[in-house]
């Protein structure tokens, strides 16, 4: 019979109640269903809080699946009493927000939510406006075109990035729709540039290579789904089981960017890797499930991807949107029509597609430099055509 022992030990400044057992795929899943259970990498064990409730709780849950619990360790340790600490009757937030017209912001979100924004951009815009509230000394209806400029200028001081500055202008832009300035402003030169950068994208080599160095199953289907659909980060994250369709081959996105309902693309080679990770982790509602069968977190995701970065010898600021970007990149490679990657990547304009035209240009990478057909003149000159290098030893 397999053995479950139970420790306890001081992490995070409180007692825990740690879980230990020999590797085992149908035992790590059993322990994921534990309330409030967590990973220590320091201990190297899963725990819970220690409480009677909690050691109650693991005893019955693994005894019901059949496991012996070793609890030797834990008998006669006591349970601290908490101590009461003063609580601050005004937090420091709300102190700041009782400084600004607090209705003036609710209508501000109600108006947005009535505009059918998604509760993301609600809270983005919010957050500028919280600012901009506080920064203000007006009241609303003697707002002038100035009072926006002064805030947008202090917004650019904080080295805040160019989207942020430029989502800060479309809250703004938004406010003075409820909000009439006594100027007209034309938000449109107020609004900064976008960056015109090329994305980083990944060989077909350093993409296999992340994968083989990805050990968890289901961080590996993870990042092999974001690469072989070109799915984006929050469109695999709130996947449902029931959206894969095996026999077609698609993966049914639902809302993705723009609540745009769309299909993916489920590759021949994720198959044995999906069928594999839903025997070993039974997956309920998400296809890829945390703690307590609610939505995996997409810092999860970053910091395992970061991982197999540095496992892969990869020192490239890879994104889990690299992946998708490399999706892009390789489809338009491979001879695939552009209109029909638009399809698959959700995009609303042929527009954002086409930057992806700059990364894969075959017949760019094709031309040689200078620099190289000087040196091939220079090793043909030779009888014995020995290749020329740039370096004291300068044939080889």
């Amino acid at each position: 019979m397999i053995k479950v022992k139970l420790s306890c030990f001081n992490h995070r400044g409180k007692l825990q109640l740690g879980i230990h057992f020999d590797y085992d795929d149908t035992l790590i899943s059993v322990t994921k269903k534990l309330k409030d259970v967590r990973w220590s990498k320091t201990k190297a064990c899963f725990y819970v809080p220690f409480s009677t409730e909690c050691k109650q709780q693991v005893y019955l849950h693994y005894r019901k699946q059949g496991y012996f619990v070793d609890y030797e360790a834990i008998k006669h340790v006591k349970i601290p009493v908490p101590k009461k600490k003063l609580v601050n009757k005004k937090p420091k937030l709300q102190k700041e927000l009782d400084k600004i017209d607090k209705k003036t912001l609710w209508e501000y979100v109600r108006y947005l939510r009535g505009k059918r924004y998604s509760e993301q951009t609600v809270r983005t815009y919010y957050s500028f406006i919280l600012r901009f509230l506080r920064f203000k000394s007006k009241e609303n209806g003697n707002l002038s075109k100035r009072d926006y400029e002064l805030f947008l200028e202090y917004i650019t001081r904080q080295n805040y990035s160019i989207s942020s500055h430029r989502q800060c202008v479309s809250a703004l832009k938004h406010f003075s729709s409820l909000y009439k300035p006594k100027d007209t402003i034309d938000f449109t030169h107020l609004r900064p540039k976008k960056s015109k950068q090329l994305p980083i994208v990944l060989s077909r080599r350093e993409i296999i290579s992340i994968l083989q160095h990805t050990r968890n199953i289901k961080h590996r289907l993870i990042l092999g789904l974001l690469y072989s659909s070109g799915l984006r980060i929050g469109e695999l994250l709130s996947l449902r089981t029931r959206d894969i369709d095996v026999d077609r081959k698609q993966i049914f996105v639902y809302r993705g960017k723009g609540r745009k309902d769309r299909f993916a693309i489920l590759s021949d080679g994720i198959l044995p890797l999906l069928s594999n990770y839903i025997a070993t982790y039974q997956p309920n509602f998400y296809l890829v499930e945390g703690q307590n069968e609610k939505r995996y977190s997409a810092e999860s995701v970053r910091a395992f991807l970061k991982t197999s970065c540095k496992r892969a010898g990869i020192n490239k600021k890879v994104t889990p949107h690299t992946l998708r970007h490399s999706f892009a990149t390789h489809m338009l490679e491979d001879g695939i029509d552009i209109r029909y990657i638009q399809e698959l990547l959700g995009h609303s304009r042929p527009e954002t597609t086409m930057i992806y035209t700059h990364i894969s240009r075959q017949d760019l990478l094709q031309i040689k430099s200078p620099l190289d057909t000087a040196l091939d003149n220079l090793s043909t000159s030779y009888k014995d055509n020995k290749k020329v290098l740039l370096s004291r030893n300068s044939l080889i």
